[in-house]
């Protein structure tokens, strides 16, 4: 999960003609580097008519822009993938880079009113944009999803997703439905997947997953009942694993590893299948 220190202050507008530059490029970031290398830098500049103002990181206004199809990142900076970038860039500023991500997408798809087709403007006072003719508001999405570690006598429940390429087993996932509450969210998405069910369903924490446009919200359990019978369009394999036994497992770029790893403290154990 990311930091809980408060450095960042969301904003809607401002009047900072200079500022940090999150620049988008597809699910990329474009970073600087200083002379004779080191590690990657948000750079700092005029601010473009067309950025998105996010708030302030200690003091210091921070601003949004996506570049359009066939654009150039800007001079001085080389547009490298979000994920790549987690443990080089500082906590704040990838967190930052994932807010500029979902909101720089929100704002390309809701340039026109998908009630009545009309234009849409961006709000000053919410982060909202309305449209000119119907007045129909079309905010940022965010879709829910949880993700779960069950355990069951000293070991857990991981899988390995048959539509992921890559070969690591992870803890169950899935989107909440339409009026469904988290608890029987997580239920539901272990039972069809794995054909278990669960009791002691705890919050563990969150995590904003905006190459995705979802908030990621963890949970643990614990084994009740059932053996693992994996949906086959969902799980290509699944097993209990003992703490000092891991298969492949997730970067700690997520909070699947997060869960894992909290499993192997709780245990006493160390992280042998980690990435």
């Amino acid at each position: 999960m990311l930091s809980e220190r408060v450095a960042f202050t969301p904003g809607i507008t401002s009047t900072a003609t200079e500022g940090r530059l999150y620049v988008i490029s597809g699910q990329s970031l474009c970073v600087a580097y200083a002379s004779g290398g080191g590690e990657p830098q948000v750079p700092v500049g005029p601010v473009p008519r067309s950025a998105l103002f996010l708030g302030e990181l200690d003091g210091a206004a921070c601003f949004a822009r996506l570049l359009v199809d066939g654009e150039p990142p800007p001079e001085g900076t080389d547009p490298i993938a979000l994920r790549q970038l987690f443990g080089a860039l500082p906590d704040d500023d990838f967190a930052i880079a994932g807010r500029a991500l979902g909101l720089t997408a929100w704002d390309r798809d809701h340039r026109y009113c998908g009630r009545c087709g009309a234009g849409t403007e961006r709000s000053q006072t919410d982060r909202v944009r309305t449209c000119t003719r119907c007045g129909h508001a079309a905010y940022p999405r965010l879709s829910p999803a949880i993700i779960a570690l069950v355990e069951r006598d000293g070991r857990a429940l991981l899988a390995r997703n048959a539509r992921f390429s890559l070969p690591f087993f992870s803890t169950l996932a899935g989107f909440v439905e339409v009026g469904e509450t988290l608890e029987a969210a997580v239920a539901r998405e272990i039972h069809e997947e794995a054909g278990v069910t669960v009791s002691d369903i705890l919050y563990f924490g969150s995590q904003p997953w905006s190459f995705t446009g979802s908030l990621m919200i963890g949970f643990t359990a614990r084994w009740a009942s059932g053996e693992i019978v994996a949906d086959p369009s969902e799980i290509a394999d699944a097993d209990w694993f003992a703490p000092d036994e891991l298969p492949r497992i997730p970067p700690r770029l997520s909070i699947a590893r997060e869960l894992i790893d909290d499993f192997v403290r709780r245990h006493g154990a160390t992280s042998r299948g980690a990435t």
